[in-house]
C-alpha cells in the first residue's frame, strides 16, 4: 500500500509539473491574443477602408464592415478572433489577396532558417571568445574581443548588409547576392520543411544546395556577428563572476589544471544564465532581422511585415507580430525546461 502510494505521488509530480506548463503557455498565449487584437484596434489604420478602398461609398463601407463583425461589441470581437487563431484563421492579406495563415508558412521558414546559422555562428565563436576575454582579462586578447564585441553592437544593421553586399559579392565574388536563390532554381525543389538547404538536401539537388548556401551565408553571418558580440560580452560577464569565486582559487591551489578550471568550474558554473542568454539572442535574430531581409531581399517574416506596414494591411500586420510573440514563449518555455535538465536545484 505504501508503495503504491509513492508510487502515485511520484507519477503526481510529473503530471501537475505538466499541467502547470500548458495552463502558463496557454494563459500567456491568451495574453499574446489580447495584446494583438486591441493593438488592432487602437492603431490609426482603417482595416475597412484598406479593402474597400477610399472611393468607396457609405453603403459599401457599411457593408463590408458588416462583413469582417467590427459593428458587433468588442468582446464579442475578440472572442472570435481567438477562435479564429485557433482555427488558424488568421484572415485574408490585402497585399497578396492570400490567407495570413499561408502566407507566414511560406515566409517563416525563410527566416528561421537564416536566424537558426546566424545562432548557430552566435554561439560557435561568442561562447569561446566570452571565456577567452574572461580567462585573460586586461590583456590584448581581452581587449581586442571587447573592441568587436562593442562594434557588433554599435555598427547599423542595414549598413553592415550593404558592405558586405559590395566587397563579398560585388567585390570579390564570393557569395551570391540579394535573394534566397539564383532565380533558374527557384521553385524546382519540393517543399518538405520549408528550409531550402534541408529540402535540397532532401531532394539530392546539390546544384540548389550550393546556390542556396552561397546566398544565405552572408546574411547569417551578419546575423551571427550581432549575436556573437551579444554572446560574447554576457559570457565574458559570468565568467569573470565565477573567476573570482573562492571555489575556483580551491581547485587552482590544489593544482587543477587551468583549463579544467576554468572549462570545467566555472564554464560549468554559468551553463543556466547563458541560456537565457542564447535564448533570448535566438528571439531576437527571429523578430529583428527586419532590416537585414531588406537589405537582401530575403523573403522571410520581417520582409513580409515590412510590405504589410506599407500596405496598411493589419490581418498580416497581426498575424506576423502573433507568430513572432508565439516564438518567443516558445523559446522561453524551452529555456524553462532546459534550466531543469542542467540545474537540479530548479526541478
Amino acid at each position: 500500500m505504501i508503495v503504491e502510494r509513492q508510487g502515485q505521488i511520484a507519477l503526481a509530480g510529473p503530471v501537475a509539473a505538466i499541467l502547470r506548463f500548458v495552463f502558463v503557455v496557454a494563459l500567456t498565449f491568451l495574453g499574446l491574443l489580447a495584446l494583438t487584437f486591441f493593438i488592432g484596434r487602437v492603431v490609426p489604420i482603417d482595416p475597412v477602408l484598406a479593402i474597400v478602398g477610399d472611393r468607396a461609398t457609405a453603403e459599401q463601407y457599411e457593408a463590408a464592415r458588416v462583413a469582417m463583425g467590427l459593428d458587433r461589441p468588442l468582446i464579442v470581437q475578440f472572442g472570435s478572433y481567438v477562435l479564429d487563431v485557433l482555427r488558424f484563421d488568421l484572415g485574408m492579406s490585402v497585399s497578396t489577396n492570400r490567407p495570413v495563415a499561408e502566407d507566414l508558412a511560406r515566409v517563416f521558414p525563410a527566416t528561421l532558417e537564416m536566424a537558426t546559422i546566424g545562432i548557430i555562428i552566435g554561439i560557435g565563436l561568442g561562447v569561446p571568445a566570452g571565456v577567452l576575454a574572461a580567462a585573460h582579462q586586461g590583456r590584448w586578447t581581452d581587449q581586442v574581443i571587447r573592441v568587436f564585441a562593442l562594434l557588433g553592437y554599435s555598427v547599423p544593421a542595414f549598413w553592415l548588409g550593404l558592405v558586405g553586399l559590395a566587397v563579398f559579392y560585388a567585390g570579390l565574388g564570393w557569395v551570391s547576392g540579394p535573394g534566397r536563390v539564383d532565380i533558374f532554381y527557384d521553385g524546382i525543389t519540393p517543399t518538405v520543411t520549408g528550409l531550402l538547404t534541408v529540402d535540397s538536401l532532401l531532394d539530392g539537388d546539390w546544384d540548389v544546395f550550393r546556390s542556396a548556401v552561397s546566398h544565405i551565408i552572408l546574411p547569417a553571418t551578419i546575423l551571427g556577428v550581432f549575436s556573437l558580440a551579444y554572446i560574447a560580452r554576457m559570457t565574458r560577464s559570468f565568467m569573470l563572476d565565477q573567476l573570482s569565486q573562492e571555489y575556483i582559487t580551491t581547485a587552482r591551489v590544489k593544482g587543477v589544471p587551468e583549463w579544467r578550471v576554468i572549462w570545467v568550474h566555472a564554464f560549468g558554473a554559468i551553463r543556466v544564465p547563458l541560456i537565457t542568454v542564447i535564448g533570448l539572442s535566438y528571439a531576437g535574430l527571429l523578430e529583428g532581422s527586419v532590416m537585414i531581409e531588406t537589405v537582401f531581399s530575403w523573403p522571410g517574416i520581417g520582409n513580409y511585415l515590412t510590405t504589410a506596414l506599407f500596405n496598411a494591411d493589419m490581418n498580416a500586420v497581426l498575424g506576423a507580430t502573433l507568430v513572432i510573440g508565439a516564438v518567443f514563449i516558445l523559446i522561453n518555455k524551452v529555456s524553462d525546461v532546459l534550466y531543469r535538465v542542467l540545474d537540479p536545484r530548479s526541478r
